[in-house]
C-alpha cells in the first residue's frame, strides 16, 4: 500500500528526524563531548595548578603530613573525574572536599588548640622565639663600621643593599641574611641597584619610614653575629644582642647581668627567679586549659556565673518569645476577628530586619543620657539601662524578645491553623470550656510540631552571639575575674573575648577548651530533648 495521498508531493509517513539528520547529530554530539572534555582538562589543571603549589608551599615549611593528604586528595579527584563513570562520585567528590576543609578541619582544629598554649607569646615554633627573642634585644655596637645603605623592595618585601667597608655589595632581607650580590654603582661605589628589586627613592623613604626604621637583616646564619639596622635610611650599622644563645645549653645568656635563661618546659625561656623571654613557642599542654577552667578561681567563678546566665538566657528568651508568639497567634487566629491580615504583617515586622542592626537601635534607645527611653518615655530619667547589672540584662532579654516573637508567632500560627477544627467541636459538644480545649486537646497537638523548634531556637540562643555583642559587649566588666567576662557574656562571647580580645591577651588554648564545653554542653541538651518530645508524638 502506498504511504502518500494521490496528487501530493510529500509522503505521508515521513521518517523519524533523527534519521534525516542522524550526521549532523552525530556531529554536534561529538562537538560537545570534545567542548566538556577540554573544560574538564581545563579545571583539573587549575585545580592541580593550585594543589602543586600549595605542596611546594607545605614541603618549604616541612608540614609532611599535610602535603602527603593534600597529594592522595588531588590524585584522588584526578582519579574520579579523568576516569569514565562513577558519575555519584564525581558530583559528591566538591561537596565532601569543602565539608572537609571548612568543617571537619576546622572543628578537628579548634579540637587540637584546646589541648596546647596557643596564644599571645606562645605562637610560633621554637627556632621562631628565639630568633625574635634576639632581634627584641638588639642595642648598637658602639664602634660598629658604617655600612652604606640602599633600601630596596620586592613583592611588597624590603631589604638592604649595602656596601661593607671593604667595598662588597651584600643585600638581604629580615628573612634572609647578607649575601654578595652583583649590583649598580655610583661614582663613589655605592651600590645602588640589582637585578629583580626597586630602589626606593627619597620619597617612598618618607611614606615607609616607620617599616624601614624597624627592618633588621641578619648579618648570617648565626643570629648571635647580630643583624643591620638603619636610623635613617641611608646608613646602616651592627646590631648585636645582649641575650646570646647557647645552642649546646639550650639556653639564653644575659650579657649584661649574667642571667642564664633555660628552656622551662611550658613553652619558655626562664630565669632562676621564674622571669619569662618573651616571646614563648607553642607546645602541647594536654588537659592543663581544661583544669585552669575548673581549677584556677580567678577563671572558675567566672565560667560558672557566665554558664549559669547562658542558660537563663537562652531559657528565658525561648519561653518569653514562645509565650507571647502563642498568645498573639491565638488572638489573631480567631475567624471573626477583621484585619487579620494586616495585623500579621505588622507582627512579623521586627523578623524583617537583621537582628545586629535592631541591636544597634535598641543600643541608642537605651542611652543612659540621650536614649529615647529615659528623656521622652520617662521624663529625662538616668537609669543605666546598659552600665548595671541587673538592667543589662533585663534590656537584654526585651531586645531578644522585641527580635524573637515573630518567629514563635508565625510557627505558632501555622501549627494551630494545621489542627482539625473538628476535635475543638466534639469537645465543645462534650462540654469542654475554651481553656480546657486549648489546655487538654490545642496544646499536646501543637508541641508536636513546635517542640523541635523550641529546641533549635534553644540552641541558636545559646550561641546568640549578635545581640550580647552588638547592645552591652558582654560588660558590664568583672574587674575581678582572671578572663574578661562581664554581667551579660554568654558562653560564646566569653570565648570570642578570651581568644581575641584586648582586656588580658589572647589565648587560643583556653578558648578552645571553652569552646568544646559549649558543644558538649549543647549536644547533651539537645539530645535529651530531642528524647523527650518522642513522647509527644504518640499523640499523633
Amino acid at each position: 500500500m502506498s504511504n502518500t495521498i494521490p496528487g501530493a508531493q510529500q509522503p505521508l509517513l515521513a521518517p523519524p528526524p533523527a534519521q534525516l539528520s542522524g550526521p549532523r547529530t552525530a556531529t554536534r554530539s561529538h562537538a560537545q563531548t570534545v567542548r566538556g572534555l577540554l573544560i574538564k582538562i581545563a579545571l583539573l589543571g587549575v585545580v592541580n595548578a593550585i594543589a602543586v603549589f600549595a605542596m611546594f608551599i607545605l614541603v618549604m615549611r616541612e608540614s609532611w603530613l599535610i602535603f602527603a593528604i593534600a597529594a592522595v586528595v588531588t590524585v584522588i579527584i584526578n582519579v574520579i573525574y579523568l576516569r569514565p563513570g562513577w558519575l555519584p562520585a564525581k558530583y559528591l567528590a566538591p561537596g565532601v572536599f569543602f565539608l572537609a576543609v571548612f568543617q571537619i578541619f576546622v572543628v578537628g582544629y579548634s579540637g587540637y588548640i584546646a589541648f596546647t598554649n596557643y596564644g599571645d607569646g606562645h605562637n610560633s615554633t621554637k627556632e621562631s622565639a628565639i630568633e625574635s627573642i634576639i632581634a627584641n634585644s638588639l642595642t648598637r655596637v658602639p664602634d660598629s663600621p658604617t655600612y652604606r645603605l640602599t633600601v630596596v623592595e620586592q613583592f611588597g618585601t624590603f631589604g638592604f643593599l649595602v656596601t661593607d667597608p671593604d667595598g662588597q655589595a651584600l643585600l638581604g632581607t629580615p628573612d634572609q641574611p647578607l649575601e654578595e650580590v652583583d649590583a649598580e654603582e655610583d661614582s663613589t661605589g655605592k651600590a645602588v641597584s640589582v637585578g629583580g628589586w626597586t630602589s626606593l627613592g627619597f620619597g617612598d623613604l618618607l611614606a615607609n619610614q616607620g617599616v624601614v626604621i624597624d627592618l633588621s637583616v641578619p648579618l648570617s646564619d648565626d643570629p648571635n653575629d647580630g643583624a643591620l639596622r638603619t636610623p635613617d635610611g641611608s646608613s646602616a650599622y651592627v646590631y648585636t644582642s645582649d641575650l646570646v644563645y647557647d645552642e649546646a645549653s639550650d639556653s639564653f645568656i644575659d650579657t649584661t647581668g649574667g642571667e642564664v635563661y633555660v628552656d622551662g618546659g611550658d613553652g619558655a625561656f626562664v630565669n632562676d627567679a621564674g622571669r619569662e623571654l618573651q616571646p614563648g613557642w607553642k607546645i602541647d599542654v594536654g588537659f592543663e586549659n581544661f583544669q585552669r577552667a575548673f581549677t584556677n578561681d580567678d577563671i572558675r567563678g567566672p565560667l560558672l556565673s557566665v554558664t549559669l546566665w547562658t542558660f537563663a538566657f537562652a531559657i528565658l528568651s525561648v519561653a518569653s518569645t514562645f509565650v507571647l508568639g502563642l498568645f498573639l497567634a491565638i488572638v489573631f487566629n480567631a475567624p471573626h476577628m477583621r484585619g487579620k491580615k494586616i495585623y500579621r504583617v505588622i507582627m512579623v515586622l521586627p523578623y524583617a530586619f537583621p537582628g545586629f542592626l535592631s541591636a544597634l537601635v535598641f543600643l541608642g534607645l537605651f542611652n543612659q543620657q540621650f536614649g529615647f527611653f529615659n528623656q521622652v518615655l520617662l521624663g529625662g530619667a538616668s537609669i543605666p539601662w546598659l552600665t548595671d547589672p541587673w538592667l543589662a540584662k533585663f534590656s537584654i532579654l526585651f531586645v531578644n524578645l522585641w527580635l524573637g516573637f515573630p518567629y514563635m508567632f508565625l510557627i505558632c500560627t501555622g501549627a494551630l491553623q494545621s489542627i482539625p477544627e473538628e476535635l475543638s467541636e466534639a469537645a465543645t459538644v462534650d462540654g469542654a470550656k475554651p481553656f480546657a480545649v486549648f489546655r487538654l486537646i490545642k496544646f499536646p497537638l501543637l508541641l508536636v510540631s513546635v517542640a523541635p523548634l523550641l529546641i533549635s531556637s534553644f540552641a541558636f540562643n545559646f550561641n546568640n552571639f549578635n545581640l550580647i555583642y552588638m547592645l552591652t559587649g558582654g560588660g558590664p566588666r568583672d574587674i575581678e575575674a582572671g578572663v574578661d567576662a562581664g554581667a551579660t557574656d554568654i558562653l560564646i562571647t566569653l570565648v570570642y573575648k578570651v581568644a581575641f580580645g584586648e582586656g588580658t591577651g589572647r589565648d587560643y588554648g583556653l578558648a578552645s577548651a571553652f569552646a568544646i564545653l559549649i558543644f558538649l554542653i549543647v549536644a547533651t541538651v539537645s539530645i535529651v530533648s530531642f528524647r523527650q518530645t518522642k513522647a509527644l508524638e504518640e499523640l499523633n
